[in-house]
């Protein structure tokens, strides 16, 4: 019965197909040949050359990063010399329900070479299950060996990350903040390395390069290591190199404790308090510094859902910033250049839901434009097309080569990957940057993390879950759907269009059925506790 269904839903859907054809044919003027569009098609035509016009624009930007990239591969900064006296610097370490790394990150402080009585150190615990008495262990632990190691514990949470890092400096005496998140490893020479650079007075932040300690885990953990090492290598690179305006990740970097006082200390109405400060602070006067070859180890997601979560906390994040932050940068008296790269810094997640526009648009588009001519489609839809598109595999081969000119090549066979996953997380993300830009509040999801390193380790039998949601639906919805535009496209002979449909088809697919595969088995595994892991703002405010 099942396929019978198909077949004839297949044939209900030729039959359509069909007719349109026998209607457009009909619409052809028989002297000129030329197709007549009517107010139907213009309504299919004008949004789909707007979407790819404006996804165009920001594909070039990326060309011109990369290009910034090369121009001033020159610039890198000169390490200074270590300063006689080493200042106090308190590291900050923001946790909430990390049980399975909390340890680990505090054992990688206790390895920091520095000067015992110049470094405090400030855990953060916000947790609410047994990672607090993990925690108090960790503290109890060290602090008999001798590292100055405090716990402030919140019951409120209110602020999430923000507020955490906020309440810290209150009783924080470094003249140098260092943060880092619980998945992270900094090296025993981490402070020796970066803290000279501060020798320039208005140097506010040091941003390190992340790496990462299970990139050989699974194939979602590869493409995922190649998204940030595009935007580590050649985002922060370009913006760093060419005196743009760039960002502090939220971690594995230092702060000039003046000038987050300066800039007007820490704000949680963003989910990306560390892109809101680094404008403000930038706006202030203060420098920004990107080290590329100074390393800091992280751990990637390697669940579909929390993968999709960090994302779309980034995406909504980078939208609001962009809201709160970019009238300021465009009253200000800086360079025009600074100004149009942060605004397409800030405003780059527009592209989701114009993504998933264009995903709509593209089987009624192409049968129209179809219908127009192949010398049409070939000079204006194709450009639009390699703009948006294609400057996505240049932008992440460049920064694979930057990294590893030894082996760059055999990463390239991820980069069909990485184009389809982008493409899978347009749904949800859209969803994130509409409610960014209405001003919607909602629940805040973190993103779990248990401890696997190389390839060994599993999560599923761990506890902390990301909700999947109705999200995977929309998106196994959209990979048939584009399943039948790659059919449509072969049984009218434009092959040249079905590899860039079958990314689509792959990408949501991919991360619909694998967001709904990992639920499902979760659920085979009967007593394996899932707390929730999602929880509004105490003060109605999303945040860390």
């Amino acid at each position: 019965m099942f396929g019978a269904d198909v077949i004839l839903r297949m044939a209900a859907v030729q039959g359509w197909l069909g007719s349109w054809s026998r209607l457009t044919d009909s619409r052809r003027d028989p002297f000129s040949g030329i197709y007549q569009l009517n107010a139907f098609d213009l309504a299919i035509v004008i949004p789909y050359f707007l979407v790819l016009g404006v996804l165009a624009a920001y594909g070039l930007h990326r060309y011109w990063l990369v290009y910034c990239y090369s121009k001033h591969r020159a610039n890198i900064p000169v390490k200074p010399a270590e300063p006689t006296l080493w200042p106090k610097v308190t590291i900050q370490l923001p946790i909430y329900n990390e049980r399975y790394v909390v340890e680990r990150l505090v054992e990688a402080i206790s390895r920091l070479d520095y000067p015992s009585g110049l470094l405090e150190v400030q855990l953060l615990d916000d947790s609410t299950d047994e990672t607090q008495e993990v925690a108090r262990g960790c503290v109890e632990r060290y602090r008999a060996l001798g590292l100055e190691l405090g716990r402030l514990h919140r019951a409120n949470r209110e602020g999430f990350k923000a507020g955490a890092l906020a309440e810290g400096l209150k009783s924080a005496s470094g003249e140098f903040i260092a943060i880092f998140d619980a998945d992270f490893q900094p090296s025993p020479d981490f402070l020796r390395r970066t803290l000279p650079y501060f020798s320039d007075p208005r140097l506010a932040m040091v941003q390190t390069r992340w790496t990462y300690l299970n990139r050989d885990y699974s194939a979602l953990t590869q493409v995922e290591s190649i998204l940030l090492d595009g935007h580590f290598v050649i985002e922060h690179g370009a913006r760093a190199r060419s005196g743009r305006f760039f960002n502090f990740n939220g971690t594995a970097g230092v702060w000039r404790r003046k000038a987050i006082d300066e800039a007007g200390g820490w704000h949680h109405d963003t989910l990306t308090e560390d892109t809101d400060l680094s404008y403000r602070a930038q706006l202030c006067g203060w420098r920004f510094l990107y080290l590329q070859d100074i390393e800091c180890p992280s751990e990637l997601p390697v669940e579909m859902n929390a993968f999709k979560a960090q994302q779309a906390r980034w995406a909504k994040g980078l939208m609001q910033t962009a809201k709160k932050i970019l009238p300021r940068v465009l009253r200000a008296d800086l360079p025009a250049g600074v100004k149009a790269e942060a605004f397409f810094h800030l405003t780059a997640n527009i592209s989701y839901p114009l993504m998933v526009m264009l995903s709509t648009l593209l089987l009624p588009a192409m049968i129209v434009r179809f219908y127009q001519g192949w010398v049409q489609m070939l000079l204006i839809d194709l450009p639009l097309f390699l703009a948006s598109s294609c400057s996505i595999s240049g932008f992440y081969l460049t920064a694979q080569r930057a990294l590893y000119p030894q082996s760059w090549t055999r990463r390239i066979m991820y980069l069909p990957f990485v184009m389809a996953v982008g493409i899978g997380l347009s749904v949800r993300n859209a969803k994130a940057v509409l409610e960014a830009i209405f001003g919607v509040s909602s629940e805040f999801a973190r993103t779990p993390k248990y401890r696997i390193e190389g390839q060994s380790g599993t999560w599923r039998h761990k506890g902390y879950r990301n909700r999947a949601g109705w999200m995977p639906y929309v998106e196994v919805a959209l990979g048939l759907y584009f399943a039948a535009t790659v059919y449509y496209s072969i049984q009218n002979e434009n092959y040249f269009t079905a590899p860039f449909l079958l990314l689509f088809v792959w990408g949501y697919l991919y991360t619909g059925v694998m967001s709904l595969g990992q639920v499902w088995l979760e659920r085979l595994h009967i007593g394996v506790r899932t707390p929730e892991e999602i929880r509004p703002a105490a003060s109605g405010v999303p945040g860390f």
